[in-house]
């Protein structure tokens, strides 16, 4: 998973980074809340740890800058023990889950763990994205008409509607749709692309997917 952690106490941001890191996450570490925007609209991210007291901005306002752009990262939320009201208010704004300073790093991690084997089960919602419909239940495409997916195309646009808007390189793709043992490369995802721009067309949507070969890619519309 890539893990982006937006903490402005830089001995506890090291610690955090540090440990994620050793468990074989990804991670990106930011000190305030206007680079925690700046960040997540730039890059794709399956967890967002904020704190609610940074400088700049808060996290609760960078949650809320970061939710207004139909961003639907995992965000957790970091607070010190007496701020219930943030809590309730980071919630209400689009917070998936909150942590209490002091926290157990173990919990944190346990945490993780959770999420990542709900990030491998994902592929069965219903979302939308310009005039797309997808369904990950049955694995079909509507706009103008449907058409059907196949498990992988349904699993490579689900994720590209995920993080529309932002340029997502090849190995970022083929390790959030492919397992490790299937070992795919780059000709595979190609492939898969280009059958999805043909399916794309054939529904007539006006969603692209843009990029080259080599990558990245992009889906817009």
């Amino acid at each position: 998973m890539k893990i982006l952690i937006a903490e402005d106490e830089q001995q506890l941001a090291h610690v955090l980074s540090t440990a994620m890191t050793a468990s074989g996450y990804q991670v990106e570490v930011v000190n305030n809340g206007q680079e925690a925007v700046a960040a997540a609209q730039k890059n794709a991210y399956d967890v967002i740890i904020m704190d609610i007291m940074m400088p700049v901005k808060t996290g609760l306002e960078a949650l809320k800058e970061i939710r207004a752009t139909g961003n639907r990262t995992y965000i957790m939320m970091l607070t010190a023990m007496g701020e219930e009201d943030d809590r309730v208010t980071g919630l209400d704004a689009g917070a998936d889950d909150y942590l209490t300073k002091p926290f157990s790093l173990k919990e944190l991690l346990a945490r993780l763990r959770s999420r990542q084997r709900r990030n491998d089960d994902y592929g069965t919602d219903i979302i939308e994205f310009g005039d797309l419909t997808l369904d990950g239940n049955d694995q079909s495409l509507q706009s103008h008409n449907s058409i059907s997916l196949t498990n992988k195309e349904s699993r490579l646009l689900q994720y590209f509607i995920l993080n529309a808007n932002k340029e997502l390189p090849v190995n970022e793709l083929l390790n959030h749709v492919w397992d490790e043992e299937e070992q795919a490369d780059q000709e595979d995802l190609w492939i898969n692309i280009c059958y999805l721009r043909q399916k794309l067309h054939a529904i007539q949507s006006k969603v692209v997917i843009t990029g080259e070969k080599e990558g990245p890619f992009m889906i817009a519309h």
